[in-house]
Formats: structure tokens, sequence, C-alpha cells
């Protein structure tokens, strides 16, 4: 019996944690200079107020990711699925909201000529843990 919901509700809390790891990523990236390094400025404060919204946005992109993992047949290669739907987050982050809500250039290039690079490696984070996290929770059904 399929259990559409449940799922669901599963790759939304996947996607919530595959958001805290995007988020400790980010921040790591940022505490231990290796955005910096690059030239890129990308150092967030480890905050409440920061994280809520990493977490936030992590489930609601889970809820992109559930469509790839929706049918019982195409429930294989969930990291892989993960990795490429981190893409569209990523594509958000570098064709909107750096350039149009953050104002610092198309792709975020303003922060630095690094930004796209370490925007897709924070996202893939998101991705491989999104799909890790929705196999482990959903488990052998």
């Amino acid at each position: 019996m399929e259990r559409k919901g449940a799922l669901l509700a599963t790759c939304f809390c996947a996607g919530l944690l595959g958001g805290l790891v995007y988020s400790l990523t980010l921040w790591a990236a940022g505490f231990y200079g290796f955005t910096a390094a690059a030239g890129v400025l990308m150092t967030p404060d480890f905050s409440l107020p920061w994280l809520y919204p990493n977490l936030i946005w992590g489930g609601l992109w889970g809820l992109v990711y559930f469509p790839t993992v929706a049918s019982y047949r195409h429930r294989k290669h969930w990291i892989r699925k993960g990795l490429w739907i981190s893409l569209l987050p990523a594509l958000f982050a570098l064709l909107y909201l750096y350039p149009q809500v953050q104002r610092q250039g198309l792709l975020g290039l303003e922060l630095g000529n690094f930004t796209p690079l370490f925007v897709l490696l924070f996202h893939f984070a998101w991705g491989a843990a999104t799909g890790i996290f929705t196999r482990m929770l959903w488990g052998k059904r």
C-alpha cells in the first residue's frame, strides 16, 4: 500500500535536516576560513535567526525532492536524486536571491569570484544529506 502523505512528510523532514547540514557546512567553511581563503565574503554568524530560515527553506526544497521518489518503482538512487535536485535551490540562490534580494550582483559575484562554486558545493551538501536522511527515515518498505 502506497503512503504518499507519509513519504511527503519524510521528504520535508529530510530536507529540513539537509538544511541543517547545509547551514553547518556554510558556517564551518566561513568559520575555518575556507571561503575567505578563496576570496569569498561568506562568513555567517551561527545564530537562530540565521538558522531557522535555512531549515524551513531546506524543508520546502525537500518537497521538491518528493516527486523523484514518490513512485515505488523510482525509489532507488536516493542520494543521486538529491544531488540533482540540489541544483534547483542553487540556481534559485544564484539567479534570484543574490542578485535581486541581497543585491550582490549576478551569481553573487560581488561576494567573490568563487561564490558560484561555493554555493553549488553547499547545496550539494544539502542534496546529499536530503537523500541520505530520506532513505534513513523511510526505511525499507
